[in-house]
C-alpha cells in the first residue's frame, strides 16, 4: 500500500545548494576530499519515472554508475518492472533502501528528493515534467521531449521561470562522429554552411501489431498507464512485451509517440541545430511527403517512410529523410558525413579533414555524456547542453514536419510565434488533448 508522504520543508533549500543559485556565494556540495565521495551532502537524491526497456537498459545502469547520484526512488505503472528497477538498485547499493510507488504524484512527494529522471512514453513527458518542474526539482527527461508542439513550450516556460535543471535526455552530442562534425563546422572548415541532410532509420519490418483486445496483465494498472490518452482496449503490442529489453509497441502508435520522424530525429537534427546556430530557434518553411500503414494492417501507424525539406531564413535548407542514420553538413568548401555507429563512420570531401588538428582558439562542443551532463549542470549551476528549450526546439522540427505531411502542403513557419501562417488548419494539429481527469494546468 503507497501512503502518501508529506513534503520536505527542508528540500528545495537543499536543492537550492546542490544548483548554486545564490550568485557569488559557494557551492554547499563541499568536495569530496573533504566529506567523503559518498557524504549526503555531495550526492543528488533522484527519483526514476519510468522503468522500461530504456530506463532499464540504458538509464539507470548509468546513474547508478555515478558517485555523485543516490538513485532513491523508481516508479512505475507495471508492478513487476517496478520491482525489477528497486532490484537492480538495491544490489548496486547492497541494501533494500530503494522506494517503490505506483503513481508519480506520490513519488514527487518523496523528501529529500532533489532531480528526477523521466523515462516515461512520450505521452507521459509534458504532465509529469511539469509536476516535477512545479515542485522545484531538477528533471532530465527522454527524448522526444513531448508528444505535442504546445507541450514543449509549456516545459521551456515553466523550467526557465522555475529556475531548475532541465535536460532533453539525448546521446547525440556525446557521440565522437558527430562531435568531430560539430567542431569542423561551427569553425568554418567547411566554409559557408549551404546544406543539412538528416537521416533516421526505418521502423523495423515485420507484422504492424496485434490490434485484438486481451486481459490486462496483474500488476499494470492500464488505466494510469493511458493516462492522458484516448481510452483504447488492452493489447501488448500497444504496451510492452514481458521481456524488458525488447521494444515496446507504444513508439509505433500516434497516441503516444510520432515514430521515427520524432525518435531518432531528436538526436540528429539536434546538432544540426547547433551547427546552425538555429539550437533556440527554427526553420521558417517545411515541405514533406510520407506514407503510413494501410488501413486495417495492423496496430501500429507511425509513418513507415518519409521525405522533408526544412528551409531557414538565411536561405540553407535542412533535407529530411529515412535510411541509415547519418548527418551529413555541405559547406562551401567542403562537406563532412557522420554516421552514427562506427560501421558508417566519419566521411569527408577531403579526408585531410578527418586529420586535422584544432587550434587552441577553436570553439569546441562539449564531450560530457548525456547522464554527467545533468549533474554537472546541477552540482555548478551551468547551462545543460540540452536544456529545455533547445530539446522543444529540435523537437519541434520533426512535429512540424509530420503536420505537412498530414496536411499535404507547404506550409510557412514563424519560428517566433511557433505558429504556421499559411494554413490555420495546421495549427490546430499543435496541440493534443487529454483525457480527464489529466490537465496540463
Amino acid at each position: 500500500m503507497i501512503t502518501r508522504l508529506q513534503p520536505d520543508i527542508t528540500s528545495f533549500s537543499r536543492r537550492q545548494a546542490l544548483f548554486g543559485l545564490a550568485a557569488g556565494a559557494l557551492p554547499l556540495i563541499l568536495p569530496a576530499r573533504l566529506l567523503g565521495r559518498d557524504a549526503p551532502s555531495n550526492q543528488i537524491n533522484l527519483l526514476m519515472i519510468g522503468t522500461g526497456r530504456q530506463a532499464y537498459v540504458v538509464n539507470l545502469p548509468t546513474l547508478l554508475g555515478m558517485p555523485a547520484v543516490r538513485v532513491v526512488a523508481v516508479c512505475d505503472v507495471d508492478a513487476r518492472r517496478a520491482r525489477l528497477a528497486k532490484a537492480k538498485v538495491d544490489a548496486s547499493y547492497g541494501n533494500t533502501a530503494c522506494k517503490v510507488f505506483a503513481d508519480f504524484r506520490e513519488a514527487l512527494d518523496l523528501p529529500g528528493l532533489d532531480a528526477v529522471m523521466n523515462s516515461t512514453p512520450d505521452h507521459w513527458h509534458a504532465i509529469i515534467s511539469l509536476a516535477a518542474i512545479r515542485k522545484g526539482l531538477h528533471v532530465s527527461c527522454e527524448k522526444p521531449l513531448t508528444r505535442y508542439l504546445a507541450e514543449g513550450r509549456l516545459l521551456a516556460k515553466a523550467a526557465r521561470a522555475k529556475g531548475v535543471v532541465f535536460r532533453t535526455d539525448t546521446e547525440c552530442r556525446s557521440n565522437a562522429y558527430m562531435t568531430k562534425t560539430a567542431d569542423l563546422a561551427i569553425n568554418g572548415y567547411l566554409g559557408k554552411i549551404t546544406r543539412f541532410q538528416v537521416a533516421v532509420p526505418h521502423e523495423a519490418p515485420g507484422p504492424l501489431g496485434n490490434p485484438h483486445p486481451m486481459p490486462v496483465p496483474a500488476g499494470l494498472d492500464y488505466p494510469m498507464w493511458l493516462g492522458p490518452a484516448p481510452l483504447r482496449d488492452y493489447t501488448v503490442d500497444r504496451v510492452h512485451p514481458q521481456n524488458i529489453e525488447e521494444r515496446p509497441g507504444w513508439m509505433r502508435i500516434l497516441d503516444y509517440c510520432e515514430g521515427m520522424i520524432c525518435n531518432w530525429g531528436t538526436h540528429l537534427i539536434d546538432v544540426a541545430q547547433l551547427i546552425h546556430g538555429t539550437e533556440r530557434s527554427g526553420p521558417v518553411a517545411v515541405e514533406a511527403s510520407g506514407r503510413y500503414p494501410q488501413p486495417g494492417s495492423g496496430l501500429w501507424n507511425v509513418l513507415t517512410d518519409f521525405t522533408g525539406q526544412f528551409r531557414y531564413a538565411d536561405g540553407v535548407v535542412l533535407d529530411y529523410l529515412m535510411d541509415v542514420p547519418y548527418l551529413r553538413v555541405e559547406g562551401e568548401e567542403g562537406w563532412i558525413q557522420a554516421h552514427w555507429t562506427s560501421a558508417g563512420g566519419l566521411k569527408a570531401s577531403d579526408p585531410k579533414l578527418l586529420r586535422l588538428k584544432f587550434k587552441d582558439s577553436d570553439r569546441r562542443v562539449p564531450t560530457r555524456s548525456d547522464k554527467e551532463d545533468f549533474i554537472h549542470g546541477i552540482r555548478t549551476g551551468t547551462p545543460v547542453m540540452t536544456d529545455a528549450e533547445i530539446g522543444h526546439r529540435t523537437c519541434s522540427m520533426g512535429q512540424i514536419c509530420h503536420i505537412a505531411i498530414q496536411r499535404g502542403k507547404p506550409l510557412a513557419w514563424d519560428p517566433v510565434t511557433e505558429q504556421f501562417t499559411n494554413d490555420p488548419a495546421a495549427n490546430e494539429l499543435l496541440q493534443g488533448t487529454c483525457r480527464e481527469p489529466w490537465s496540463l494546468r
